[in-house]
């Protein structure tokens, strides 16, 4: 009874704060964010550059292919701006690329030198041989150079090369689940940040705020024990975070993520971040102080955001932070038929993690709660 004493009295304070009112507004803002600023689907296409410095006939077969593969099979003449010149330039759109032929070298140069962007100048040499001559520019992978080496080589044996290429079996390893759409891919970030890193700060910010006015000096004298007080205040965030992930989640993603799961592991991941926030502000007397060691902290918890949208960026390393499991779990979680064993397992680990570090922190401010 004590315990839940001081979460409900714990819980009316914070209301009246305004860093109650913070993370409730973040929440919208993200929502907003994610409703009017992300698109559903960001335009992956990439765009190609290449001049046709080549007989008209061979530039009627390239100009047929293209055709063919153009989405309503016809060309548009449009202009194009490089270094602050304009070219004209015949526009093709693809499944996957929009593609640009120029008219001159001239323009092919502004591109490549102005825009610093890939072109291709194909052209015949001496030989009567098709030559494309392709102008990267320096940050492109040796595979993509091997990869366009083999592509135009026709004595490699480009044929025997495609049909290897089309027989090669392709087995999913994640069966019976639906991409998410690129608004909802990222719904997982702002779960994470909601979670982990305001979870971090605002615990931090209630604990100074406490110790500024001199509330836990007068809790010190009180019957209640001092884990009372702390996961009273782990609690009043757990709440809060559940809240404002409901608020960025529910009007994106409707009835299709596994809601029972998420408050599990909202609860578990929660307590974990909290946890910590706690532990860090033990050794501090205000929020000046502690600030550096949570600004590392925080950067640290950012970092797994790089490997989730860069995926074949995933050394082992970043692995091991604790955000990198958040991100992975959300989306298992909002993700059909998603790995919920993962997500479990996870939330044990969290729980079991929190809790060490609860009890380190618990003994922490038994020593310091009144300093």
């Amino acid at each position: 009874m004590k315990l839940w004493y001081s979460f409900t009295k714990e819980l009316i304070l914070s209301s009246k704060s305004w860093y109650f009112y913070i993370e409730l507004g973040m929440a919208i803002i993200l929502l907003l964010v994610l409703l009017f600023v992300v698109p559903e689907d960001f335009d992956s296409k990439s765009e190609e550059y290449m001049y046709l410095d080549v007989p008209q006939v061979v530039k009627d077969r390239y100009r047929d292919n293209l055709k063919d593969e153009d989405l309503d099979e016809e060309s548009q003449m449009v202009e194009v701006e490089a270094d602050k010149r304009t070219f004209q330039a015949e526009f093709y759109e693809t499944d996957e690329s929009e593609i640009y032929i120029l008219d001159s070298m001239e323009a092919l140069n502004a591109f490549s030198s102005g825009e610093r962007v890939p072109t291709v100048h194909v052209r015949v040499n001496e030989e009567n041989q098709i030559v494309h001559t392709y102008y990267l520019q320096g940050y492109e992978t040796q595979k993509l150079k091997n990869l366009l080496l083999v592509f135009h080589n026709r004595k490699a044996g480009y044929d025997v090369i495609e049909d290897y290429s089309d027989n090669i079996p392709v087995r999913s390893l994640y069966q019976n689940i639906e991409p998410l759409s690129d608004r909802e891919n990222v719904i997982p970030v702002f779960l994470t940040f909601n979670g982990s890193l305001m979870s971090l700060f605002i615990i931090a910010a209630y604990i100074f705020l406490d110790k500024s006015e001199g509330i836990i000096k007068a809790y010190a004298v009180t019957a209640s024990s001092v884990w009372h007080y702390l996961l009273s205040k782990i609690g009043v965030i757990i709440v809060t975070s559940i809240a404002t992930s409901l608020i960025i989640t529910i009007p994106i993603m409707g009835l299709q993520p596994n809601y029972f799961a998420m408050l599990l592991f909202i609860i578990t991941s929660g307590f974990f971040a909290a946890s910590l926030g706690l532990y860090i502000t033990s050794f501090y007397k205000d929020i000046i102080q502690a600030f550096g060691v949570l600004y590392i902290v925080i950067v640290i918890m950012i970092m797994p955001n790089i490997s989730y949208f860069t995926p074949s960026w995933d050394p082992d390393w970043i692995k091991i932070i604790p955000s990198y499991v958040m991100l992975q779990s959300f989306k298992e979680i909002i993700s059909i038929n998603g790995n919920i064993a993962y997500v479990l397992v996870a939330s044990l680990g969290f729980a079991v993690l929190g809790l060490d570090i609860f009890i380190l922190a618990n003994h922490r401010f038994k020593k310091t709660l009144t300093l």
